[in-house]
């Protein structure tokens, strides 16, 4: 399997070519291309993961073997904590690829639509994928810069001056994580993640450690959208199509933010208890202020944008509880248990508020409006799109028997176990407003009487669309059972080891 991991990278890329040329002569040949691609890298994706066997796949490409022990290749690592990940990019992406398929009728240029789609996915899983930091640079650059130009697809006054400030502020994101990769290097001489641990281990400068570590986590908390550096997600987020707003949201802060986040904070990076605390206040402050910013929203995509911050503020936090006992060496078992409720969140997320936000286009799709005020009495014309979005609503707010019910437990368990009773207060006071924004979604969307008094008559959307939407609900569902400990045993716990253990990764990587 080590050989066929490039494939990740190389297929979507390739296939934005294709899409450009072939496109242009075969009528709709675009879209069921990408369909394609992206059902094939799922199943690939779950095929790797299920391969993995709790070990790590490695390819060093082109061949290059390490000089002087150096490693000087590209190396290409797949463990259990980035093949969970990958599954996430190319799942999301397929159910939003079909969902496409009706949707992105209303634009023109499907064809730079496509081609960007598979763009920014093929970015995302190089990202995820790579274990040095100039490779992983070098497609979170692929990736943003794709989805700078999907955000602003409809090329409208919102949508330009939504994908001007997110690639502002993006490009900042990106300086201050090249000037941290800069002085890694000066320091380390050396860009591969393993081997940076490796000669920080022997040479600890601390304050140089920490200025670093800062320019890292300053970086790539703007693409996270980690309260403060959140102000570009909620324009972003609301004026990009909709499938690309769930992979947006469901997907890209993922790959891009909080995975290289995690990644590196624990396996380049020595842990230490102040910065594990900074990490967890960062979550903290992103759960509490993204739910009161979003529960005032009546521009349902601006409230969804919203409650992502909130949502991955829960990730976060988890997180950095296990991080902070990890750094002082002990509860072990507790420190477990947080980062395995951090990643279990982190897979609900990508379901529910991908879902969310294929509600939210099909809401659109068929009223013309994203303002609640305006909607009313959907739930009799649009069934499915009703049926799905209170799947959704209810796993976001974190109600039995939904996925989020069960991640949030785990949170807030660990949190007590902890001691960290505070932090697991606000998780529960969150999770209350979460579900009060989300019934407010449901009253003024599907049951509340219909705002206007005309004769429209509205049809749900086309059968893609509800395909999609139906998938995702039942995926929340399903993603219930990681509850249960032997399936949570089976895919949580092999990404915790890869973490938690600090000399695993780098000898798995240095050591084949």
């Amino acid at each position: 399997m080590n050989s066929l991991l490039p494939l990740f990278v190389v297929v979507p890329l390739a296939s934005t070519f294709l899409i450009m040329i072939i496109g242009r002569f075969v009528k709709d040949f675009n879209k069921y291309f990408t369909a394609a691609v992206l059902l094939f890298l799922a199943v690939f994706s779950y095929y790797s993961l299920a391969s993995l066997h709790g070990g790590l796949a490695l390819c060093k490409v082109g061949g290059w073997e390490p000089v002087n022990k150096v490693p000087i290749g590209i190396y290409i690592a797949l463990d259990g904590f980035n093949a969970i990940v990958i599954c996430i990019i190319n799942s999301v992406g397929f159910l939003a690829a079909i969902y496409s398929i009706s949707y992105v009728k209303r634009y023109t240029g499907e064809n730079y639509f496509y081609a960007l789609f598979c763009l920014m996915i093929g970015g995302m899983n190089g990202v995820v994928l790579s274990a040095d930091l100039f490779n992983i640079f070098v497609f979170l650059e692929i990736s943003v810069i794709s989805s700078y130009a999907l955000v602003a697809f409809g090329v409208g006054k919102n949508e330009l001056e939504a994908s001007f400030k997110y690639q502002v502020l993006g490009s900042l994101a990106s300086f201050l994580i090249l000037f941290g990769i800069g002085f890694i290097y000066w320091k380390a001489k050396t860009l591969n993640i393993a081997d940076i641990r490796e000669a920080f281990k022997s040479g600890y400068d601390r304050p140089y450690y920490l200025f670093v570590e800062l320019l890292i986590l300053s970086g790539f908390g703007l693409k996270a959208a980690v309260i403060p550096f959140h102000a570009w997600l909620p324009d972003a987020h609301s004026s990009a199509p909709s499938p690309i707003s769930a992979m947006l949201s469901g997907v890209f802060i993922k790959a891009v933010g909080i995975y290289v986040i995690i990644r590196l904070f624990f396996n380049m990076f020595v842990i230490t208890e102040g910065m594990a605390i900074l990490i967890t206040t960062l979550g903290t402050m992103s759960m509490v202020v993204g739910v009161f910013l979003a529960i005032g929203q009546w521009d349902i995509k601006r409230l969804l944008a919203y409650h992502s911050i909130s949502q991955m503020g829960y990730v976060i936090m988890s997180v950095g509880i296990g991080m902070i006992l990890v750094a002082r060496g002990v509860r072990h078992e507790i420190a477990v248990l947080a980062i395995s409720g951090g990643i279990f969140h982190l897979i609900n997320h990508a379901a529910f508020k991908g879902l969310l936000f294929l509600n939210a286009g099909a809401i659109e799709y068929t009223t013309g409006t994203r303002n609640l005020k305006e909607m009313g009495g959907l739930a009799r014309s649009m069934p499915a799109t009703s049926a799905t979005s209170f799947v959704a609503s209810m796993s976001i707010s974190g109600i039995p028997p939904f996925n989020g019910f069960f991640s949030k437990l785990i949170i807030i368990i660990a949190a007590v176990m902890a001691r960290f009773y505070l932090l697991a207060a606000l998780a529960v006071v969150v999770s209350i407003i979460t579900l009060a924004s989300f019934l407010k979604f449901q009253r003024y969307a599907f049951y509340n009487k219909p705002h206007d008094t005309d004769d429209r008559k509205f049809r749900e959307v086309p059968f893609p669309m509800v395909l999609s939407m139906a998938a995702l609900s039942v995926i929340c569902l399903l993603l219930s059972l990681l509850a249960i400990p032997a399936v949570r045993d089976a895919v949580l716990t092999p990404a915790v080891d890869i973490l938690t253990s600090t000399v695993q990764y780098s000898t798995s990587i240095l050591g084949q």
